[in-house]
């Protein structure tokens, strides 16, 4: 198995994860079934986490679909990737202009981590986005040292 071949594996499964882990995430009772958020905010949610859905499955299909263009098809596929949590981090640093908050008290409560004495909550969807954020990058330089390798 080549390089390319494991690259463009592990980022049609990033891909799947991130489309699925955001269903999984926000179409329960914590998000789009909560019955304390507003209709309209749960309308907005489903919308983007279908729409999310619907985005990795076309960049699955960038990815793997046949044809000419392999190594610009998998570039926007990674790119198409990175774009959900673009706006993760847009909505995270601009958060204080629409009063936005990481989690809700009825929803997934941040972790409480102690170390040395010193308490600190961390968000897990901070976490998880970071997480990927770094996981796209080595797939991506993956591919591009095993086409310099070629």
């Amino acid at each position: 198995m080549t390089g390319q071949l494991i690259a463009r594996v592990l980022l049609a499964g990033l891909c799947g994860l991130q489309g699925l882990g955001t269903l999984a995430a926000d179409l329960n009772h914590t998000h789009a079934t909560n019955p304390e958020w507003p209709g309209h905010a749960r309308f907005h949610l489903v919308w983007q986490a279908s729409a999310f859905a619907w985005l990795a499955l076309l960049e699955i299909v960038l990815i793997f679909g046949g044809g000419p263009f392999h190594e610009q098809r998998f570039y926007l596929a990674a790119i198409l990737a990175g774009l959900p949590m673009l706006g993760f981090f847009t909505a995270f640093i601009g958060r204080r202009i629409y009063r936005g908050t990481l989690s809700d008290p009825n929803g997934i409560p941040p972790a409480n981590l102690t170390i040395m004495n010193w308490q600190l909550r961390v968000d897990l969807s901070l976490v998880a986005e970071t997480g990927v954020a770094f996981v796209l990058a080595a797939i991506i330089a993956l591919y591009r040292h095993s086409s310099v390798a070629r």
